[in-house]
């Protein structure tokens, strides 16, 4: 399926709760956000009905989110019912490391075989204050399973937050030095609901280019990716960055979201949304309000005039 624009829209970010197991300052306040009533959250029989029309328009990359998609109950029932759509050739999810340590070995056995791990930094208390109630050695025992059984690419995602965790880029630079794995340094989004934190805290990502010279550019052979790649010769692993500030990718997005709530966002930075939850509901043929609202995606974000979206990102699904 192709936009107006001649994107190849292919890749599917879907959020099966709103709910999270922390409060990452740059993302909620720490009572956290208004809850969906259960009822508003698309069941998984109506999660496989998207994903099953999505497929239908050419679909074939699919990643699971959230809020913290493993407090999803059943979630491994859920992936193996995605699973059985067997065009996915690319099927992963997006965690906060928490509960994985409990779990990884049942969603690689249910379908996911890729797995992003936030994690916005390696001291203690500093995680703690951060994410406003986590344990860092949950996340850190959670990435030793998952290595331990197998799971390729692992991807470590890192919100760059000047004045808190830039003194950790050289550690995390590190990580990939005798690991294959990718560290994936993102700048700090603009919200709605945490403007006035994300401005006050924001480096571009440039910065980690200006202070670790010895990272160089590596080819990438996927040309949607959002992340610019880098090395340092001879460590087995990379260092991604992703600038969606400060560098826009938008010209080569391939990528629509799916609320928790059904809402369907051809775009993170925008506020409209599609209700395809109200299409399940009331038996509205979904395929075709899909396409053409594909068709009519944005050309771009408009971060830069200070236009933000009004729902957290917890809300929306990473």
């Amino acid at each position: 399926m192709k936009d107006r624009y001649g994107r190849s829209i292919n890749y599917l970010r879907l959020s099966v709760t709103d709910r999270c197991n922390l409060r990452c300052r740059y993302c909620m306040p720490s009572e956290g956000i208004l809850k969906e009533n259960h009822s508003d959250i698309l069941s998984f029989e109506e999660i496989c009905e998207i994903v099953r029309v999505f497929v239908k328009t050419g679909v074939d990359k699919i990643r699971l989110t959230g809020g913290e998609p493993l407090v999803r109950k059943k979630l491994p029932n859920l992936i193996a019912a995605i699973r059985r759509e067997n065009t996915i050739r690319d099927f992963s999810i997006t965690t906060n490391g928490i509960l994985l340590k409990q779990v990884a070995k049942d969603i690689m056995d249910a379908g996911i075989s890729r797995i992003n791990i936030s994690l916005d930094s390696m001291k203690p208390d500093k995680f703690h204050r951060i994410t406003q109630r986590g344990n860092l050695k949950d996340v850190l025992d959670g990435i030793a399973e998952v290595r331990k059984l197998g799971f390729h690419p692992i991807k470590i995602n890192t919100v760059l937050i000047k004045g808190f965790n830039d003194d950790e880029i050289g550690d995390f630079i590190d990580l990939t030095r005798n690991e294959d794995i990718e560290v994936r340094f993102i700048e700090l989004m603009p919200l709605f609901n945490n403007w006035e934190y994300n401005k006050s805290h924001y480096m571009a990502n440039t910065e980690v280019i200006e202070r670790y010279p010895e990272l160089i550019p590596v080819t990438c052979s996927d040309r949607s990716s959002t992340a610019l790649k880098y090395a340092v010769p001879g460590y087995l692993g990379k260092v991604g960055l992703i600038n969606p500030n400060s560098h826009k990718f938008c010209s080569s997005c391939n990528r629509v979201r799916i609320t928790a709530d059904g809402k369907m966002k051809t775009c993170l930075h925008s506020d409209q949304e599609i209700d395809l939850k109200a299409c399940l509901r009331n038996n509205i043929a979904m395929e075709e309000v899909i396409r053409k609202n594909i068709f009519l995606k944005p050309s771009d974000h408009k971060l830069e005039t200070g236009k933000y979206v009004m729902r957290s990102m917890s809300a929306i699904g990473g």
